[in-house]
This record gives structure tokens, C-alpha cells and sequence, in this order.
């Protein structure tokens, strides 16, 4: 299993205000922006994968509603997680 409770821990301390705060907005652009990376990475070697697409074309629409979400609240941390995690639009 490529994600553990190690790596949620680890990233929801390093992006969110804790590692047990998991409702942040920035901890859960970062879990996402993980998982996407990991599903783009298998269909790279399984391009004809479509359940494993469609649930990445879900994930990249549920990151994208929590970013706009952000904008609209606080600017300033929006342009941070995007710095930070390497994210463009």
C-alpha cells in the first residue's frame, strides 16, 4: 500500500497545522496532490487503465474545488501551498 498512516501523518504535519488536523484545506491539497501523483505515475505504465483515470480525473476536480475554496478565503495562503507543493494552473 503506497499510502500508510506514516506517510498521511507526515504529510499532514509538514503541510497542515498538525499531523492529526486532517480537515485542513492545505493538508488536503497535499494528500490529493500526493495520490494524483502516485495514479499519474501507474498510468504511465497503464495507459489503459480507465477506472484508474476516471478516479484521477476526480481527485485533479476535488484538488481543484479545495484550491479555488482557498483563493476565495486567503489569498496568501493559496500562493503558498502553490509555491510550495509545485502546483500551477
Amino acid at each position: 500500500m503506497y499510502l500508510t498512516k506514516e506517510v498521511k501523518e507526515e504529510i499532514f504535519s509538514k503541510h497542515g497545522k498538525s499531523a492529526t488536523d486532517t480537515g485542513n484545506s492545505e493538508g488536503q491539497i497535499a494528500l490529493f496532490t500526493f495520490r494524483i501523483n502516485h495514479l499519474t505515475e501507474h498510468l504511465k505504465n497503464n495507459r489503459k487503465d480507465f477506472n484508474t483515470e476516471r478516479s484521477l480525473v476526480k481527485l485533479v476536480g476535488k484538488r481543484r474545488s479545495l484550491l479555488d475554496y482557498l483563493k476565495k478565503k486567503d489569498i496568501n495562503r493559496y500562493r503558498a501551498i502553490i509555491k510550495e507543493l509545485g502546483i500551477r494552473k
